[in-house]
């Protein structure tokens, strides 16, 4: 059975802070505030679908800062159907500053089983300098008071912020591994108009490592998430037209994804000096191999290699055959 998300978008209600990366309106596409109504249609709407099994997930915000009031009116909304087992359970997104025993107890009454918390670093002079409003000791306590009560932990790590480092980003995956989350989303940082990264990019004083440049990191994230069984949910930003509309720079691609896992397929075949080669492939891979528009093979040609492809059955799906010829 298929999985699936009924995403319901609270943008920016409750949050305290104004991250320099965060223009809650374009990263949703919306700034419209959801009501009990609205979590109902919804969620009858998914439902006409057959054979999945969905997670009513809040996200966009600050879920543990909005009104209490209005946070319980979107949880009653969504809690029988949960009780009914319509739905597998509730997916919320928070700050790690706003999870406390008492929050968590009515969350678990109204059930929530899966929290996210965007920890975005785990280096507070990166957190500070963005102006999360937080500490990477938030995250470490929050997460472990999260486990403890029985949910399912997420965590959201962002690359290349203002003050970021590859090493920077390298240890805060390893931070995070250490805290066992169930789920990861990785985030590359991309500007939009509107943010304190917008001014700092328009003075030349911050640049955000392009697409190339993320998707080269996250070949070394990636092995060691899934090293520890750690699923990565999440490879750069969802797709919207406002997302394009308002990008002024940085590390979005609406394939990004698949710009990583191309990327891992080319490293593969630079293990190996310049030369002429035939690559045996699966027909499940080959365009993982020849990348976005051919891009690896492009890039290969122009740095010396000369590959014949052969796409067959015999070699496994995400593995390559390398012959000299």
């Amino acid at each position: 059975m298929k999985k699936g998300n009924i995403s319901i978008f609270v943008p920016h209600n409750g949050c305290p802070q104004q991250c320099s990366f965060c223009n809650q309106k374009t990263i949703t596409g919306q700034a419209y505030q959801p009501t009990a109504k609205d979590v109902d249609e919804a969620v009858q709407k998914a439902l006409r679908k057959k054979g999945y099994e969905f997670e009513i997930a809040f996200f966009g915000g600050s879920f543990t800062a909005i009104d209490r009031a209005y946070m319980t009116e979107l949880l009653d909304a969504a809690e029988p159907y949960v009780k009914s087992g319509a739905v597998k359970g509730i997916r919320i997104s928070t700050r790690p500053d706003y999870i406390d025993d008492e929050i968590l107890t009515l969350l678990k009454a109204k059930g929530v089983t899966a929290i996210e918390l965007g920890a975005q670093s785990m280096d507070d002079e990166v957190l500070s300098a963005n102006m999360r409003g937080h500490t990477a000791e938030d995250v470490v306590n929050a997460s472990k008071l999260i486990k403890s009560y029985g949910f399912e932990l997420g965590l959201q790590m962002m690359t290349g912020l203002y003050l970021d480092t590859d090493e920077k980003d390298i240890e805060t995956a390893r931070k995070i591994i250490e805290l066992k989350p169930a789920t990861v989303r990785i985030y590359p940082t991309v500007v939009l108009k509107g943010t304190y990264l917008e001014e700092l990019y328009d003075g030349k004083i911050y640049r955000p490592p392009a697409v190339d440049d993320a998707a080269a990191l996250c070949t070394k994230l990636l092995p060691m998430f899934e090293e520890e069984k750690i699923k990565v949910i999440r490879l750069g930003l969802h797709s919207s037209e406002e997302i394009k509309k308002n990008m002024v720079a940085g590390a979005f691609h609406p394939a990004f994804g698949e710009i990583v896992q191309s990327r891992f397929m080319l490293n593969k075949v630079l293990e190996y000096p310049p030369g002429s080669y035939e690559i045996f492939v699966s027909p499940k891979t080959v365009s993982k191999l020849k990348g976005n528009q051919k891009r690896n093979v492009y890039f290969l040609m122009e740095n010396g290699y000369n590959i014949k492809y052969t796409v067959t059955d015999k070699v496994a799906e995400d593995e390559l055959k390398i012959v000299r010829m």
